[in-house]
């Protein structure tokens, strides 16, 4: 019933993801969502973000942030990494995630996601097709509507959890 909001990896922050493995492995493109993945919410880009995309870029990736912020939020941040993006993607929709992929060059087979949310950044790119990376949330401060929607991933998180223990 859940595995439709299941991540295919759960890890503890977008900093930790070993990007070189993946490149040689074929991916080619990378997803971003921004708040509370990358950055706290409306933050603009840290220092450690700006050393991800310079690093990334040099691995020979393609990215892209989708966002379902408005544009001068996204714009704000992507000013100092400068790849493409897109803002009111309306995730979960499938749309957005396939834009990103024509933006980029890349193809299902060869884009990961990276988001911080599962009902609309794991859901929307498992709807794509796109291989998901979900990670925990850089900062306990949200948006109310975002905090409710926090403990209903608790219940997906808990079954996939046992999921992955099954397969052990």
């Amino acid at each position: 019933m859940f595995k439709k909001f299941y991540p295919g990896e759960y890890l503890e922050s977008a900093y930790g993801i070993d990007f070189e493995k993946l490149y040689h492995d074929g991916y080619r493109g990378i997803i971003f969502d921004i708040d509370n993945t990358l950055v706290p919410h409306g933050a603009p880009a840290d220092d450690r973000a700006k050393a991800l995309f310079a690093a990334l870029k040099e691995l020979g990736y393609r990215c892209c942030l989708l966002s379902n912020n408005k544009e001068p939020r996204v714009k704000m941040f992507n000013d100092e990494v400068q790849v493409d993006y897109i803002f009111k993607a309306g995730k979960p929709k499938v749309s957005g995630y396939e834009r990103a992929m024509e933006l980029m060059g890349t193809t299902r087979e060869n884009t990961l996601f990276v988001g911080d949310q599962i009902f609309t950044d794991v859901y929307g790119a498992n709807r794509a097709g796109i291989r998901t990376i979900l990670t925990q949330p850089i900062h306990p401060k949200e948006e109310i509507q975002i905090v409710l929607k926090r403990y209903l991933e608790k219940i997906v998180l808990f079954f996939y959890k046992r999921s992955l223990r099954k397969k052990i």
